[in-house]
């Protein structure tokens, strides 16, 4: 079974997150912050990774330290779940159409975190969420997850599109790296022997 559990407890955050990478994309997520709920639901139902995710945040301060300890919690159970990534795709890249949006997303389960970020937002919200912190959520996971990571928006004015266009680009780059390929045999997909370092 390919699952990963963490439980992160901090004086700013309590999370508790499970993933499981061979699921259906069945997701119970609860982080306080609305917009962010749903992106985490499209990360998991267009990646099949299961996720649950339990969050009580000091969301009285900010949003901050929910986004960003919830993406590293998300992050360290997907590198459990993938142990030592005997097998996996290791790579993926898609681009994501979102009506008039269009983004792009590639990735390396490479255990070298790497973060390129090429999109922006035109408004400070996107219900209650900040949209500075779109961008922070990514680079938390790539750091947690040891993954490198671009995340590119090639064109697109509506904000709502824009951010799901990333999310879901991000979650079908994802399906495709950590499916695991028969004709690997289990091999770790590096001539080093190991991923990461």
């Amino acid at each position: 079974m390919r699952t990963g559990r963490i439980e992160r407890n901090t004086s700013e955050t309590r999370i508790l997150v499970e993933v499981d990478l061979d699921g259906t994309g069945a997701y119970d997520v609860s982080t306080g912050i609305g917009f962010l709920d749903h992106m985490t639901e499209q990360f998991s139902r267009h990646s099949l990774i299961d996720v649950t995710m339990r969050v009580e945040g000091d969301l009285h301060v900010d949003q901050h330290h929910t986004t960003e300890d919830s993406a590293i919690a998300l992050g360290q159970a997907l590198a459990q779940a993938l142990g030592d990534k005997g097998g996996i795709g290791r790579y993926g890249s898609v681009y994501s159409p979102m009506d008039e949006t269009l983004a792009r997303v590639a990735l390396d389960i490479s255990g070298r975190p790497y973060f390129v970020w090429r999109a922006a937002f035109t408004q400070e919200k996107l219900g209650e969420w900040d949209t500075e912190l779109v961008e922070h959520w990514f680079h938390s996971i790539s750091q947690a997850c040891g993954i490198t990571l671009h995340c590119e928006l090639v064109y697109g004015t509506n904000n709502h599109h824009i951010c799901e266009a990333l999310y879901k680009g991000f979650a079908r780059a994802m399906r495709t790296a950590v499916e695991i390929d028969p004709r690997k045999g289990g091999a770790v997909p590096s001539t080093k022997g190991q991923l990461g370092g």
